[in-house]
């Protein structure tokens, strides 16, 4: 056993850039040592998509870029013993083994071990009627008045460490807490109890710099004269080199652009942190409160003194419910008092639809402030002159009606003020989202091997 592992991330979110894989993929092969790859693509959002998309196609639901994202590695990795670890299995693990066990096929590689961990779909019949027991008084309200669709809680990491352990070169999950995806392999290789809480802490805030992708690299991090990155079109993702203390290494690939330093690093370490002394997670709760940040120059940072406290009892679930339908509509008006007849569009749209609860915004104008009634102030007074685009929304459970809102912003081509134009009308089923905390006892998660 050496003393590094490294973690490389090639995904933040559904819908990431899928070229970035093989850099990293290239730059663990030139580094050599023990190494994987995770892609971290599923949100509260994501599987809220993804639990509709299999509800209508049963089998679709897992992330729709797979494809493109495992292309360009898939033979690299196999070949390469590199392992790949990837939540693109979202509402369907099942679909998304069976995707990559073709592309092996079409590759013509050797038969390759696609791990399917499972478990984190708590909707079966026997655990529904106990479901409602875990949500407050308000939510158990709103579930018996709704369809129930899906009920994921978030993973650790046990399963992922068992299923490599087991000589799994792919792992698909569905819903894991975000950190697990590098919780999982570091824990398979170190070989650490499961109750030593420095080590997964550290193991967590690991996974936790690499989850959101390039953020950590410079990314969401720019900001012109202010944090300036370099190379942004040439973004480089994250690789964090890990050793048997818990130290920790942010960099990136050589040659990428980006940026690695202490304050992209901070930034990162402290994004959705609601406790810096508890931040929990299914497998611990980390502590970065003794926390130290050393910039070691040429894109490497270390983090260090990272620790861990006894992990929760519960864990956390997302219980997806009908929402019934989501009617987006928006119209542009340009030009000499384009304010002005924005509004009264918005006018004609409140009395038309009298009966909705519409959002309207002013996009250009009052869209950043908090009102839903597109009433705020405006933000550049141009003399009359302006480019404001109007945006009315509403959610209904009858499709018809959450319909209406797009006709009658069609409609106001001609039935409305003068000049509007460029309308572009959406209508979604949507799913609405109730949160609850669910004893561990009760789920039972465990791996499998596919077959095809």
């Amino acid at each position: 056993m050496t003393d590094i592992y490294r973690v490389a991330c090639a995904a933040g979110f559904s819908g990431d850039r899928t070229d970035v894989a093989k850099p990293l993929v290239d730059e663990l092969l030139k580094q050599g040592g023990p190494s994987c790859l995770i892609f971290e693509s599923l949100a509260e959002r994501t599987l809220a998509l993804a639990q509709l998309e299999r509800y209508q196609n049963s089998e679709l639901g897992y992330e729709p870029l797979l494809s493109e994202m495992l292309e360009p590695v898939l033979e690299d990795c196999i070949k390469g013993g590199i392992p790949i670890i990837g939540n693109f299995g979202a509402a369907n693990p099942e679909g998304a083994a069976k995707l990559i066990d073709t592309m092996a096929k079409q590759k013509g590689l050797p038969k390759i071990r696609i791990a399917i961990v499972k478990g984190d779909d708590v909707s079966a019949l026997e655990l529904r009627p106990k479901l409602e027991n875990f949500l407050s008084s308000d939510d158990q309200k709103i579930l018996a008045q709704s369809k129930l669709v899906s009920a994921n809680v978030y993973l650790g990491a046990q399963e992922i460490s068992d299923a490599l352990l087991a000589g799994a070169q792919v792992v698909v999950t569905g819903r894991v807490a975000d950190p697990a995806l590098t919780v999982g392999p570091l824990m398979a290789y170190f070989k650490k109890s499961w109750t030593d809480w420095d080590f997964l802490g550290a193991a967590t805030m690991a996974g936790h710099l690499l989850e959101c992708g390039s953020q950590v690299t410079g990314g969401y991090f720019a900001d012109p004269g202010q944090k300036d990155v370099p190379g942004l079109a040439n973004l480089g993702f994250p690789i964090v080199e890990f050793d048997t203390q818990g130290n920790i290494c942010v960099t990136k690939p050589s040659g990428s652009g980006g940026l690695v330093n202490r304050m992209t690093v901070t930034e990162q370490l402290l994004y959705e942190l609601h406790d810096p002394a508890n931040y929990l997670t299914p497998d611990v709760a980390a502590d970065i409160t003794q926390a130290q940040i050393n910039d070691l120059g040429s894109n490497r940072v270390a983090v260090v003194g990272i620790k861990g406290h006894p992990r929760p009892d519960t864990l956390k679930a997302n219980v997806c419910i009908d929402g019934g339908w989501l009617a987006e509509a928006e119209i542009s008006y340009a030009g000499f008092n384009a304010y002005a007849r924005a509004q009264l569009a918005a006018q004609i749209i409140r009395e038309r639809l009298i009966d909705l609860n519409l959002r309207i915004d002013f996009i250009g104008s009052s869209s950043v402030f908090a009102s839903d009634t597109g009433k705020g102030p405006r933000l550049k007074p141009t003399e009359g002159f302006e480019d404001i685009r109007m945006r009315v929304a509403a959610a209904h459970h009858e499709r018809n009606q959450a319909q209406r809102v797009c006709r009658e912003v069609t409609a106001l081509y001609t039935c409305g003020p003068a000049g509007g134009g460029g309308v572009r009308t959406s209508l979604k089923p949507r799913l609405n989202t109730l949160v609850c905390f669910i004893p561990r006892e009760l789920v039972h998660a465990s791996y499998e091997l596919f077959n095809s």
